[in-house]
């Protein structure tokens, strides 16, 4: 059981997201629960229609959520893998993918909110909609 912790894979790409390949990033024989947050792009937002999501990152944005995912690792002791998307995506598209896995269920659940929440906070990520009114807006900042 002196399987070291860490994070497994944190990246921001492009392209689709694996969920296969992200859920074995974490998964171990002491695991009893694998957590699984997926950020997906709804079509509405404060009452208006959505039509699409661009999301930009900093330059450094990849280093960023690797060092807010190791941040949470280290607090919680568990393994942990996220990917990001940038560009655009569609609605129901996967913009955020994060796992945790741990002994037992509650703890997977409570590291996976903590790894959400800091990542929305620390890395330097944008999203602008396009609503179906045709304008754009910058969420969040």
């Amino acid at each position: 059981m002196g399987e070291d912790k860490t994070v497994t894979f944190a990246v921001i790409t492009e392209n689709d997201i694996d969920e296969a390949a992200i859920r074995h990033a974490v998964e171990s024989p002491q695991s009893g629960a694998v957590v699984m947050f997926s950020g997906v792009v709804r079509n509405h937002d404060g009452g208006r229609d959505v039509q699409s999501l661009e999301y930009q990152a900093h330059p450094d944005a990849e280093r960023f959520l690797a060092e807010c995912c190791a941040s949470v690792a280290a607090e919680t002791g568990l393994s942990i893998a996220v990917a990001h998307r940038v560009g655009t995506l569609e609605i129901g598209d996967v913009a955020l993918l994060a796992a945790v896995s741990a002994a037992h269920r509650r703890e997977a659940f409570e590291a996976c909110e903590l790894l959400v929440e800091r990542i929305k906070a620390t890395v330097p990520i944008w999203k602008r909609q396009s609503l179906a009114s045709g304008t754009t807006e910058w969420v969040g900042l």
